[in-house]
């Protein structure tokens, strides 16, 4: 039985498992204690609760647990690498990201330009993909950081982390990706791909809002990062705070759940996304994916629809929930960033539309999803004075 509303937005964020809330429970009322509480039973256990939080998070990125620290989310994670991995280096100093970059990375690198730091913003492929000689190009000997997201919140493209990271590490300059929309959803092993810093976030792979990690790799000589945050010198001094239990005892839940399930849920939310992507093709003229098709996450789809304002088929899906580009910009008027990177004129930006699937999402929902979009575009384009 198909139930509206019908929700394809898991870029924007994904719904808590409930096997997530579960594990999460307890720690509000029965084990309610503080981890800094390091005398009494209730401390000991919310401590041995975070640390295998701990453990779980960090099996699922393939890290060292001790090289992991929990924060806020991906965008405190993310501010704290590129803020505090600058904020003693010497000068002159110098960044390189890319221009389809989340808003996360770019404006703390904006800041930075604002206070003297050098930032080159590299522009992607037609497809979004970034072509590491072109970031090779980029960096110089004032480099002291590399950023680039493993895979894009709009558009799902999935960036060569190997071919960079070994870039990186033969210039010997520190390389940092926000990971959040991969990890959880694709494999994802920081070891394997010799990344120093990876920011994620709980609330993008079925897990609570409102906590996230960075993971900070062991190397000599140590990864020299300023706190952002101090007062009391929680996660061994990189972030200060009254550390969120229950929220860290989900994401760890969280975490588990995708490393066992992931492979086959990939499987069935890219089937789900390919039927989208058939019958919408089928049935409407002038569509166009943005991004490489082959590099993408599985539940990844983003059209651009000729001839028409992506914020009208928004109003007109009044049941399914979709949007035109990341959660954090909608209440701008502008154009997505990372489309016009892309190539993409104002008005094709502005005629895009975003579908993310996910866990709970089914074949009866796709088609429903098919059949009203398929109207929509019909009757609005009958309507265009075009």
């Amino acid at each position: 039985m198909l139930t509206l509303p019908i929700y394809m937005d898991h870029h924007a964020t994904t719904p808590t498992d409930p096997r997530v809330l579960e594990a999460m429970l307890p720690f509000f009322t029965q084990t309610f204690g503080n981890p800094a509480s390091r005398h009494h039973s209730f401390g000991w256990a919310a401590r041995d609760a975070v640390e295998t939080a701990r453990r779980q998070v960090a099996r699922l990125v393939g890290c060292d647990p001790r090289e992991l620290f929990f924060t806020s989310g991906a965008t405190e994670s993310n501010n704290l690498v590129i803020k505090g991995c600058l904020a003693k280096a010497p000068r002159p100093a110098h960044v390189v990201t890319v221009e389809t970059e989340h808003r996360a990375v770019l404006d703390p690198c904006r800041r930075l330009e604002s206070e003297g730091v050098r930032v080159t913003y590299v522009r992607p492929g037609p497809d979004g993909v970034v072509d590491p000689q072109d970031v090779e190009e980029a960096l110089t000997d004032d480099t002291v950081l590399l950023t680039v997201m493993t895979a894009n919140n709009e558009i799902g493209v999935l960036q060569p982390m190997a071919a960079l990271s070994a870039l990186a590490r033969s210039l010997g300059v520190l390389f940092h990706t926000d990971a959040t929309q991969a990890v959880g959803k694709i494999p994802f092993d920081a070891s394997e791909l010799d990344v120093d810093l990876v920011s994620m976030s709980a609330h993008k792979m079925y897990g609570p809002k409102g906590v996230g990690a960075l993971c900070v790799r062991r190397r000599r000589p140590r990864i020299a990062i300023q706190a952002l945050v101090e007062g009391g010198g929680h996660e061994r001094g990189l972030r200060s705070g009254t550390l969120n239990v229950p929220a860290i005892v989900g994401f760890g839940a969280a975490a588990d759940i995708c490393r066992l399930e992931m492979d086959d849920e990939m499987q069935r939310v890219g089937a789900l996304r390919d039927r989208l992507w058939r019958g919408l093709s089928d049935r409407v003229t002038g569509l166009a994916i943005n991004g490489s098709v082959t590099h993408r996450l599985p539940h990844n789809l983003n059209v651009c629809v000729a001839g028409l304002e992506g914020e009208t088929l928004l109003v007109g899906l009044d049941d399914v929930a979709v949007s035109s580009g990341a959660a954090c910009t909608s209440a701008h008027p502008e154009p997505s960033h990372v489309l016009l990177a892309l190539g993409l004129s104002d008005e094709q930006a502005r005629a895009s539309i975003r579908f993310g699937l996910g866990r709970w999402n089914t074949e009866a929902e796709v088609d429903y999803v098919v059949e009203k979009v398929s109207r929509l575009v019909v009757r609005l384009r009958e309507m265009s004075p075009a």
